[in-house]
């Protein structure tokens, strides 16, 4: 009942959000240089996207009575929705933003205990010092949150990676018995279907930071809980988890590491903006945004096979590094076959960093 609690509710609200934004004009106001859309559109879907998961999670909360974590996954979805919604409406500096994202991660390894505390064999560790353990984990919560709000840039594209990996995280949590993860996993799917009702191309509405960065934390919860729990599991065992819990994000993932890395090898700040997310060379190649989208959530899924299948017949190194081969293997037929700049500047969306 939750989900469908959830996608009722956003469903509900987000013509809400479009009308109050129109009133007030509350716009990402297209420039005629970087943006796509030639109209204004509303950027506050991400209250939508909250409010029905919120609402629902709270709802059927007795799921979670057993669970002292479940009141501090919460207050990190009002901190990281009030951060968000501040950059939609008056924009801050990436940096603030980071340190609003560093609490939010402090918040979940410290007080919920949500931590990588193993590496399962990956490059020959196992059981990791927390000494480690604490920042591998901070960090891997703010590459997360980041690489969900940075692969917004097309109608579609973050809720629809982001429902993917919600819906496989879901139904693993679903037959291994944890129904509260599955709970919170099938609700963010819900609320994101239905804000992608108006997302597509045409959008109404943009997912805004609020969203983008929402969906990237529930996501990172997920995937955390998936790594520690599924190596243990009574149910499904998959002794090598972060073969497949880096399978299920690996397009947004790995896109966010590749330019970060780019950025700084080239002396630049990680959150100044360029036209090198894999967004901009689909677009390049002649995509619409419907195409990018479509076609990206192919590859989400195309990856989430290839990762199960890694998991059960190759170690935790092989299956990660394969999976990284594979990445950068498209990468480069991407940068190979693609267009010039100039016949595509209009296609360009101004990406979340960008209006940052």
């Amino acid at each position: 009942m939750s989900p469908i609690l959830s996608f009722a509710i956003t469903f509900y609200c987000i013509p809400i959000i479009i009308r109050i934004a129109q009133v007030k004009k509350l716009y990402d106001n297209p420039d005629d240089v970087r943006k796509l859309h030639t109209t204004p559109v509303p950027s506050l879907g991400g209250l939508g996207i909250f409010l029905g998961v919120f609402i629902s999670i709270t709802t059927f909360s007795e799921i979670w009575i057993t669970s002292y974590s479940f009141p501090y996954y919460l207050a990190t979805f009002v901190i990281i929705l009030f951060l968000g919604l501040k950059d939609d409406i008056l924009v801050i500096s990436p940096w603030k933003k980071l340190l609003g994202q560093i609490l939010v991660a402090l918040i979940l390894t410290f007080k919920v205990g949500l931590l990588i505390d193993s590496m399962h064999g990956f490059l020959g560790f196992t059981t990791l010092p927390s000494i480690i353990s604490y920042p591998l984990t901070l960090f891997t919560i703010i590459v997360i949150i980041n690489a969900f709000n940075l692969i917004d840039g097309v109608d579609g594209l973050a809720g629809s990676i982001g429902l993917i990996a919600a819906a496989a995280f879901g139904f693993y949590f679903l037959i291994d018995g944890q129904l509260s993860y599955a709970l919170l996993a099938f609700t963010l799917c819900a609320s994101l279907f239905a804000f992608l009702i108006f997302n597509f191309q045409p959008a109404k509405i943009f997912m805004g930071d609020g969203g983008s960065m929402l969906t990237g934390l529930i996501i990172a919860i997920l995937s955390i809980q998936f790594i520690s729990s599924a190596p243990f599991s009574k149910v499904h065992t998959i002794a090598a988890s972060p073969v497949l819990g880096f399978g299920f994000i690996l397009l947004p993932m790995m896109d966010t590491l590749r330019v970060f890395s780019f950025r700084m090898l080239k002396g630049r700040s990680p959150f100044s903006p360029d036209r090198n997310h894999i967004h901009h060379l689909l677009l390049d190649r002649g995509f619409t945004h419907r195409g990018v989208t479509l076609f990206s959530a192919l590859i989400g899924v195309i990856s989430i096979l290839l990762s199960y299948y890694l998991a059960f017949t190759v170690d935790c190194t092989i299956g990660i590094i394969a999976l990284i081969v594979v990445f950068y293997l498209y990468v480069g037929i991407l940068y190979l076959t693609r267009k010039s700049q100039g016949n595509n500047a209009l296609k360009v969306v101004q990406t979340e960093e960008e209006r940052a």
